[in-house]
């Protein structure tokens, strides 16, 4: 089945390019409810795969507030198409964090991502330094491959919809 470019944009990525942080600690500290981020290379190399690389491109602005706006274009039938979004400091190299979070955020707006917001947030026990066990396992329809099943269960529900039309 040949993909769209949005669909290429929007499908989940493999598990072990998902990773967790801490969202929110208990009052306790003795657990934490995760959520789920991919790292800006994943990003670039899912443009570069989709669009070819000489067909996106991204541009950065800082905002009077100091927000760090990141503009993405990709070129769709030789037109350049824009989207942007913003990020501030973040706790761990301030800089570069605004940077990786604006790119990552701009992305999402391509759908580049985009699922992993509607990902449920486990809680799960943490130590006293903040690590856990184990990272909670991806629901099927966050995979490449319960994606793909999705998509090919819709052109088939299509096509007998049609044949079922023409009848």
């Amino acid at each position: 089945m040949e993909l769209t470019l949005s669909q290429k944009l929007e499908c989940p990525f493999p598990a072990n390019a998902v990773s967790w942080r801490i969202g929110r600690k208990a009052k306790d500290g003795k657990s934490a409810i995760l959520l789920a981020y991919i790292d800006a290379r994943n990003v670039m190399e899912r443009l570069d795969r989709a669009c070819g690389f000489e067909n996106w491109q991204c541009r950065y602005n800082l905002a009077d507030s100091g927000v760090l706006i990141c503009e993405l274009g990709i070129r769709i039938n030789g037109e350049w198409l824009w989207r942007a979004n913003g990020a501030g400091d973040t706790q761990v190299e301030a800089e570069k964090g605004k940077c990786s979070d604006a790119f990552k955020r701009a992305a999402v707006l391509w759908g580049i991502g985009r699922y992993l917001y509607g990902l449920a947030t486990p809680r799960v026990a943490i130590d006293q330094w903040g690590k856990w066990a184990q990272d909670p396992a991806l629901p099927v329809s966050a995979t490449p491959q319960g994606y793909y099943a999705e998509l090919k269960a819709e052109a088939e529900k299509k096509k007998a919809n049609a044949e079922r039309k023409a009848a």
